[in-house]
């Protein structure tokens, strides 16, 4: 079985998100086998997708693994699996590509000059309270908090401006124990002209990823987010620390479509066997 590396919403090698893709004939093999084959790659998510039969309401079936645990909605590595289908010549019909998952039936669509398009759910968003935990692990001056919904179930919090998103260290023994998938922290950018117009920065210590660099998924809630203070449905987002990666989103309605480029940096041969 062949394994790839693939950094997504990025156009070079060892920026963005990286993901690992592993293609399989049919059927998903044991959990316990995704599992170890996930912790072994050791990468935020590891993508397992087969083909399903056609005339179906999804032509691959896709499943996401931290090196912890399976989550409901991954953006980056179901980027990375397009980028995979499509420069392997085995996307099939003409059109968006449609992955079954947990969370429902999302497309992934590649346009000619090579970028794709995800269509997710748009995320809902709940004001709440910090609470002291949440304060004393991120150690910053908090606008606001967000609650998020239940397929990525993060706390979004609003930090007072970009510097601060950048500079954040937060306490992540402290996070690690914290009963969501993670938090997201983003800011206004601080100029706009420089082709971003919010940052963001997300941290899932619980869930075996200390910092993600590129969290896709944490997009279909930033869109929303940015949408009403900004004042516009379409959007660029720089997300991460030391390794960055740029999400373009357009929110449309209960949809938000995601749109990012990849690269495949390893192309390789998974020798053991479920």
């Amino acid at each position: 079985m062949r394994l790839r590396i693939v950094d997504a919403f990025t156009d070079r090698p060892f920026r963005g998100n990286p993901a690992g893709v592993l293609l399989l004939d049919g059927g998903f093999p044991p959990d316990a086998w995704l599992r170890q084959v996930a912790a072994e790659v050791n990468l935020s998510e590891t993508a397992f997708a087969h083909p399903l039969p056609p005339g179906g309401g999804a032509d691959w079936a896709l499943r996401w693994f931290t090196p912890t645990a399976e989550v409901d909605m991954c953006g980056h590595a179901t980027l990375a699996t397009a980028h995979v289908l499509a420069s392997n010549g085995l996307a099939g019909r003409r059109g968006p590509i449609r992955f079954g998952a947990r969370c429902g039936v999302l497309t992934a669509e590649t346009a000619e000059d090579g970028t794709i398009t995800l269509d997710f759910p748009t995320s809902s968003l709940t004001p709440v309270e910090p609470d002291a935990a949440v304060r004393a692990a991120l150690g910053a001056d908090i606008r606001s908090v967000h609650d998020t919904s239940e397929h990525i179930g993060d706390l979004l919090v609003e930090l007072a401006d970009e510097a601060s998103v950048r500079g954040l260290t937060p306490d992540l023994a402290a996070l690690r124990g914290y009963a969501r998938r993670g938090v997201v922290v983003t800011a206004a950018a601080e100029d706009p002209s420089l082709g971003y117009d919010f940052v963001s920065r997300g941290f899932f210590p619980a869930f075996g990823i200390d910092e993600d660099p590129v969290t896709g998924s944490a997009h279909t809630a930033l869109a929303p987010f940015w949408a009403a203070r900004l004042g516009r449905t379409r959007l660029t987002g720089l997300q991460g620390g030391a390794r960055q990666g740029l999400v373009q989103v357009a929110l449309a309605g209960a949809r938000t479509l995601l749109t990012g480029q990849a690269v495949t940096v390893i192309d390789g041969e998974l020798l053991a066997r479920p």
